[in-house]
Order: structure tokens, then sequence, then C-alpha cells
């Protein structure tokens, strides 16, 4: 995963191993969002093609009148990853491409910390 600021010339690495996290997980923070955030978890069938904004909103409102009156249930399609991290850099960038680096790596229960050349 990478995090880039070109506004500020700075960003953050990691390297790990991605799971899908537990239904039970999905669950539970899928409670902790949001109504209209759910609702919209609903509408949406996340990165399809939609013929226009009206369609959207459309399914927006028939899950908003269907789930009227009682909690909103997660859909079984919604849920998430997280990483284990295993190696993160901090890059900041720096004139003549003599930029900063720092790395953590993780060694069992510590992490290395070591500064890397540009």
């Amino acid at each position: 995963m990478l995090f880039y600021w070109p506004e500020t010339g700075r960003q953050v690495r990691i390297e790990g191993i991605a799971e899908k996290v537990t239904e039970e997980y999905s669950d539970s923070y899928f409670k902790t969002r949001p109504r209209e955030s759910q609702l919209s978890a609903w509408a949406s069938n996340q990165s399809t093609v939609i013929p226009d904004r009206f369609y959207l909103e459309k399914k927006y409102a028939y899950y908003r009148e269907k789930f009227s009156g009682s909690n909103v249930k997660r859909p079984l399609y919604w849920g998430g990853f997280r990483i284990i991290p295993a190696w993160f850099e901090f890059w900041n960038n720096d004139e003549y491409r003599m930029h900063d680096r720092i790395s953590y790596k993780r060694n069992n229960q510590t992490w290395v910390i070591e500064r890397l050349a540009p």
C-alpha cells in the first residue's frame, strides 16, 4: 500500500499480508457507520458502471424506504481487508534527489529501524 502526497513531497509505503476481515468484524464496523452511509452501501454496487446519477439516487431512495423504521443490516457483499504490516518506509523528498528514507522492518515482536540511501 502506498500513500503519496505530492504537495508535501512525502510518502509512506507499507508491505505486508492482506487478509479479508471476518464477517463479525465487518458487522461490527458497519454498525458504527452513519445510517446514510449504510444505505449507500446497499444502493451502490461499487465500481460498476451506472447509467447516470439519477439511477444511484433512485436506488438509495428505495433502500431508505425499505429500511425505514428498522436497523440497516450489512449487505453480505460488504466487507473489508486489513494489512498485517511487515515493513514501512517513510520517504521525504529533498533537493538534488537527496531524499530522506527511514524504514521499519518487523523482526518477531520488535521493529528494526534503518536509514536507507536515496
